[in-house]
């Protein structure tokens, strides 16, 4: 009998790496043909935007902006991060950008716009995130992205989406109704400084107490927000010409502004707007005071992805934010390689 227990545990490292192993892979979506991998989700962007080497894959057109996170103290209750903390001042490296794969689309061409922003904590942690000029996410699931960007992809002759597969996605994830009937109504304005930007996930601040409180967070701009004017259209670098005119002018500021779910809440659907009653929390101060071209710019080697989170800060159930995650990785590490490829050549 000791023979047989040695002998089983002896066998147990044998059989657990490579079950480890198993589940690792089959839980990234490359042992079944009906899940999605970070691989096709990336390559799925590419062929909607073409190859643009050493560009990311979506949000591929942007600018680094500089500044810092001043908090006011009055999150501090919700989370324990050191950032929330009164008075706490926190540098960061920020990225302003355009949706989609495409570097040279036109400013006014596109009307989603992005903030990403990594702020360092003086322990080392990091918090990063991706924010967009939208209200609330067009789809739930990974699966219901995918099939929106084969959907949505023009078509050769007309340069358009093709009504017929559009109509087919929504009648598969009807969720996304919501989101076209916005798109429709939808003003871009004429700056990046002047527009709220959301995280769209929710995530769950934790206290002190280890009390947990999910939350999404956005940034509402102290800049009035104007919208694009017929001389905007005729730039298609207006709004990076328009950030170095408004940072010669003065540092331009946004107010983080953190909603509390309610009850009937469900932090796990992005595509769900939360009501405008619900309890917010005015988190602190972002300041913005310089800019630069992203090439060979700090923001360019940072992937900003949005589970980089400090103590204090966790991802919700969300199945949306391990996806934009492993995508995230994805797209750098291709665009590293590329980028390294690009500066060896002669």
């Amino acid at each position: 009998m000791p023979r047989l227990t040695s002998l089983f545990l002896l066998l147990i490292p044998v059989v657990a790496v490579p079950l480890l192993l198993l589940l690792f892979l089959w839980s990234g979506g490359w042992l079944a043909q009906d899940r999605l991998s970070a691989d096709t989700l990336v390559n799925t962007l590419e062929q909607s935007a073409g190859e643009h080497p050493g560009f990311r894959r979506n949000h591929a057109k942007g600018v680094c902006v500089f500044g810092d996170f001043t908090a006011s103290g009055a999150a501090a209750s919700l989370s324990r991060a050191t950032l929330f903390q009164q008075g706490v001042k926190t540098p960061v490296v920020g990225r302003f950008a355009l949706a989609g794969g495409n570097p040279n689309a036109p400013d006014y061409g596109v009307p989603v716009r992005s903030l990403a922003l990594a702020l360092t904590l003086p322990n080392g942690q990091q918090w990063r995130t991706g924010m967009n000029a939208l209200p609330f996410f067009p789809v739930a699931t990974p699966a219901g992205f995918y099939d929106q960007q084969i959907a949505t992809r023009p078509d050769p002759t007309t340069g358009k989406p093709n009504p017929q597969h559009v109509a087919a996605f929504i009648a598969r994830h009807p969720e996304a109704k919501a989101f076209f009937a916005w798109a429709k109504t939808f003003t871009p304005t004429n700056s990046w400084t002047n527009a709220r930007y959301n995280s769209l996930n929710a995530f769950r601040f934790i206290d002190t107490g280890g009390n947990v409180t999910p939350v999404r967070w956005s940034l509402i701009p102290q800049a009035a927000a104007m919208p694009m004017s017929a001389a905007d259209r005729q730039d298609p670098l207006f709004l990076q010409h328009d950030l170095e005119k408004r940072l010669q002018q003065g540092p331009q500021q946004w107010q983080l502004q953190i909603t509390v779910a309610g009850p009937q809440d469900n932090p796990r659907d992005a595509s769900i707007a939360w009501p405008a009653s619900r309890q917010t929390v005015n988190a602190g101060t972002l300041t913005l005071t310089h800019a630069s071209p992203q090439e060979k710019a700090a923001c360019n080697d940072i992937n900003y992805d949005p589970l980089i989170l400090p103590e204090g800060i966790a991802a919700s159930d969300d199945p949306l934010l391990n996806a934009r995650s492993a995508t995230y990785a994805k797209s750098y590490n291709r665009r590293t390689v590329e980028q390294a490829h690009l500066e060896a050549q002669p």
